[in-house]
C-alpha cells in the first residue's frame, strides 16, 4: 500500500530539490500533490522533468506500486510511454512481476474524477459556483448544519468540476440509507447464527460533544516529528468541530487490514474534504504507541486521536459498545469474508495486535452544535462507510452554509 509520507512519495530524486517550495506554497500532503494541474507547476517553474516524475509518481500510487518510481523516474521516459510498454519490456526493464503490471497498465484503476472534483474546487478566482441544493432533513439531527469557508472557482475549472460531480454524483433514484447507515446482514452459518442487532437512532449530540479525546498525532505535513513527542493534554471533543465540520472515522484497530484499507481510500479523498472545509480525524479506542507509528502517516495523514472512554464507539451502539466474536462475526460471516478478500487485494501489512473486537463506523458532525449530520455503523467486520454518500453529504452540508450566507447578504 502506497504511504501518504510525503519524503516518501517524492523519493531522492528529481523531485526531492522542490521539497522546500512545496511546503512553502502549500503543497504539503500527498493527496494535494497529486491534484496538481500543469497551470500550477508552471508557476513553481517544474521542469518537464519534473512535471513527468510527479505524474509518474501519482500514477503508480494510485495502484500502490511505488516501488518502481525510482527506476522508472530514472528511465527518461514519460508516463504515456511507460504505459505503451510491452509486458516483455516492463518486466525486463524495471523486474515488474506479472500481477503489478497488470495494475499498471489498467488505467481504469485511476482516481481522475476525485482528482478532478478537488483540483476544480481548490481553483482560485473571482467568480463562485452554488447549487441551489439543501440536506433532506433525515440528513441531520439539527437543520443547522453549517460549513466555514466557500468554494470559489476559475471559469476554467468549471467544466471540470461538473465532469467531476457527474462522476460522483448520488444517482437519480438513490435511496439514501438515512442518516443512521449500515450495510446489510446476511445469513450465517445456513442461518444458525443470527448477526447482532444494531442501533437504527442517530445518537444525539450530547454523546459525542462532551467525549474527552487526546491528539496522538497532528496531521501530517513535510518534515514532520513521527509523532506527538508531548503527550497531549485531554480535550473535549467538541472543540474538535467549533469552527469547522469533521468527519471521524472510528477504527477497531490501527493494525486490522480493513481498518488501514478504509482509512488509506477516506484520507485519499483529503483535498476534496478540504475544499469542503470538512476536518479528517481518525478515532482509536485503545494506544499502543507501535501501531500508532505504523498507521501514521502510512496509511493515514489526518489527525489521529484516543477516545480511551471508547465513547464515539458507544455512540454508534446506541450506548452500548458493538462487539462480536471473530468466530461468528469473521468466519462465519460471508460479508466479512469479502471485506477481507476486497481490503487484501490492496496489497496492505497487517497484523493482530489489540482489541479487534469493538467495531466502528463514521460521523459527519456540523460545526458549531450543527449536530450530527451522518453516521455509519460497522455492522459486519471491515464494512466501509459509501465515500461517494460521505462527499455528497459534506457538499449539501456546504450548499446550505452558502445559501444561508446568500440570503444574510441579500
Amino acid at each position: 500500500m502506497a504511504s501518504f509520507s510525503v519524503e516518501e512519495f517524492i523519493g531522492n530524486g528529481i523531485l526531492k530539490g522542490l521539497l522546500q517550495k512545496l511546503l512553502e506554497e502549500g503543497w504539503d500532503d500527498v493527496p494535494t500533490l497529486k491534484i496538481m494541474s500543469s497551470e500550477e507547476m508552471d508557476l513553481l517553474h517544474m521542469t518537464q522533468q519534473q512535471k513527468d516524475a510527479l505524474g509518474i509518481r501519482s500514477y503508480l500510487h494510485d495502484r500502490s506500486l511505488m516501488q518502481y518510481a525510482d527506476k522508472m523516474e530514472d528511465c527518461g521516459k514519460n508516463l504515456a510511454e511507460l504505459i505503451n510498454l510491452s509486458t516483455t519490456d516492463l518486466s525486463t526493464q524495471f523486474e515488474m512481476k506479472r500481477g503489478h503490471i497488470a495494475r499498471f497498465v489498467n488505467r481504469r484503476i485511476s482516481e481522475d474524477s476525485f482528482k478532478l472534483h478537488a483540483l476544480a474546487a481548490r481553483r482560485k478566482s473571482s467568480t463562485m459556483m452554488h447549487r441551489d441544493d439543501s440536506i433532506p432533513k433525515s440528513f441531520g439531527s439539527n437543520s443547522s448544519n453549517s460549513l466555514t469557508r466557500s468554494h470559489i472557482r476559475s471559469n476554467a475549472a468549471s467544466d471540470a468540476l461538473e465532469r467531476s460531480m457527474a462522476e460522483m454524483k448520488i444517482k437519480e433514484g438513490y435511496v439514501f440509507k438515512g442518516i443512521v447507515a449500515a450495510e446489510p446482514a446476511e445469513p450465517r452459518a445456513c442461518g444458525c447464527v443470527n448477526p447482532p442487532p444494531i442501533s437504527d437512532q442517530v445518537a444525539p449530540y450530547g454523546a459525542i460533544e462532551n467525549i474527552s479525546v487526546q491528539k496522538l498525532t497532528p496531521e501530517y505535513k513535510i518534515g514532520m516529528d513521527p509523532l506527538v513527542k508531548t503527550k497531549a493534554p485531554p480535550l473535549k471533543a467538541s472543540e474538535l468541530w467549533r469552527e469547522k465540520p469533521a468527519v471521524f472515522l472510528c477504527l477497531r484497530r490501527p493494525g486490522c487490514i480493513m481498518c488501514r484499507a478504509e482509512a488509506h481510500q477516506l484520507y485519499s479523498r483529503k483535498a476534496i474534504f478540504d475544499a469542503l472545509g470538512v476536518q479528517l480525524f481518525a478515532v482509536l479506542h485503545e494506544h499502543i504507541e507501535s501501531e500508532v507509528k505504523d498507521f501514521w502517516p502510512r496509511y493515514w495523514g489526518g489527525v489521529v486521536v484516543l477516545d480511551r472512554g471508547r465513547d464515539f464507539f458507544k455512540a454508534l451502539g446506541g450506548g452500548k459498545l458493538n462487539k462480536e466474536k471473530f468466530l461468528s462475526g469473521f468466519l462465519l460471516n460471508p460479508r466479512a469474508l469479502s471485506n477481507y478478500k476486497r481490503s487484501k487485494a490492496m496489497h496492505i501489512e497487517y497484523n493482530f495486535k489489540g482489541e479487534g473486537e469493538i467495531k466502528g463506523g463514521l460521523f459527519v458532525v456540523g460545526m458549531a452544535k450543527s449536530g450530527i449530520a451522518y453516521q455509519f455503523i460497522e455492522r459486519n467486520f471491515g464494512d466501509w462507510a459509501p465515500l461517494a454518500e460521505v462527499i455528497e453529504i459534506c457538499s449539501q452540508m456546504q450548499n446550505q452554509q452558502e445559501g444561508q450566507r446568500m440570503s444574510v447578504q441579500y
